[in-house]
């Protein structure tokens, strides 16, 4: 049986259609994917992430624990509620799960892992933890989440939750803030997954559905996760398990920009991306000739090899089909390479994500 969040019944009750995501039975969409995708890039939508994980991290040793355990480096992390993104890597540079962080006190971070992945993470992390760390403690939270994204996300948070504007009007993005109110304790962070502004709120589980009728209320659409993929796809952002997984490194992913190989710290995977420069790249493909659509695992026809799509879409923005591909290091920027598509190889274009982000078309 698959796992349940606390909005199940209430996604059910509005006429979900309802998939099993990683174990977790979670809303597809509400009866138009295309409407809830244009919903957020235009306006306002909402998303339940409750499968994903929150993981309290406290002790001492809070912060060299994380310094060593995570490829990008907490020591960026100075203000209270400030957020890195960041790759847990195995020894062999593959990547086990990617997750933000949240430093909230020289004792106390917050980490935010995927659904599929969570107990494999904290399993990782509490063996790290028992190697280089004592006395200090993580701690599995059972709490909801609900991210609110679009151009409209942040004003109609607070009219659902009023007591969030003030505390969050400055806020940052990449940025959290903790807020007394009537849904109780809710943890709200200027971080998403669409290329669009919002929040991610953390609010108990008992308060969760209190909290996404009142977000309804207020003019905000609920979206499921088909929504969910093509707004992160057209922003580019990776998906683990499809852009990458265990077998990769972020260096042929298209993370090199959170792993921090110049400082002199030491991390898990540190030694095997140093001894191991990449033979392939993550890029984005706009696909230029007529008559399909890219999608996962098709096979990408370039002058130094083949490469292979690994997730792949139409874009509702751009009206156009668009992927990540993971492509020989060579190709540049601009060439064109061909993608088997059924019985056919059509011509797209390399380019660098994003496609699309704050609701601005990025690729001509």
């Amino acid at each position: 049986m698959p796992k349940t969040t606390p909005l199940n019944e209430t996604h059910r009750a509005a006429g979900a259609r309802m998939v099993d995501f990683g174990g977790w039975d979670m809303p597809v969409h509400y009866g138009s994917q295309m409407d809830e995708h244009h919903a957020v890039r235009r306006d306002a939508g909402m998303f339940d992430v409750s499968h994903m994980r929150v993981v309290d991290v406290r002790g001492d040793a809070a912060r060299d624990f994380l310094r060593f355990a995570l490829a990008n480096n907490v020591d960026k992390l100075k203000v209270p509620g400030k957020a890195l993104y960041s790759c847990l890597l195995r020894d062999d540079g593959g990547v086990l799960d990617d997750l933000i962080v949240y430093y909230l006190a020289d004792d106390f971070f917050r980490l935010v892992v995927n659904a599929a992945t969570a107990d494999k993470d904290i399993a990782w992390l509490a063996a790290l933890r028992d190697r280089v760390a004592s006395g200090l403690t993580l701690t599995p939270r059972d709490l909801a989440m609900i991210a609110v994204q679009g151009p409209n996300a942040r004003a109609k948070t607070w009219q659902a939750l009023p007591e969030s504007a003030a505390p969050t009007a400055a806020l940052a993005p990449f940025n959290g803030v903790f807020v007394q109110s009537t849904q109780g304790e809710v943890f709200v962070a200027r971080t998403g997954y669409t290329g669009e502004d919002g929040f991610e709120i953390v609010v108990a589980a008992d308060r969760a559905t209190a909290l996404w009728n009142a977000l309804a209320a207020a003019g905000v659409a609920p979206c499921g996760l088909g929504a969910r993929d093509t707004l992160r796809l057209e922003a580019g952002m990776n998906l683990y398990g499809q852009d990458m997984d265990e077998t990769t490194s972020p260096l042929e992913s298209g993370l090199a920009w959170t792993v921090d190989l110049a400082s002199p710290r030491d991390f898990v995977g540190k030694a095997a991306l140093a001894a191991a420069p990449p033979g392939r790249q993550l890029a984005g493909l706009l696909l230029t000739d007529a008559g399909g659509v890219l999608r996962a695992h098709q096979k990408v026809r370039t002058a130094a090899g083949d490469g292979e799509v690994t997730s792949g879409t139409f874009s509702p923005t751009l009206g156009k089909s668009i992927a990540l591909a993971r492509l020989p290091a060579s190709i540049a920027q601009g060439a064109t390479v061909h993608v088997d598509i059924r019985d056919k190889r059509l011509a797209a274009r390399v380019v660098k994500p994003p496609f699309v982000r704050n609701g601005k078309v990025l690729i001509a």
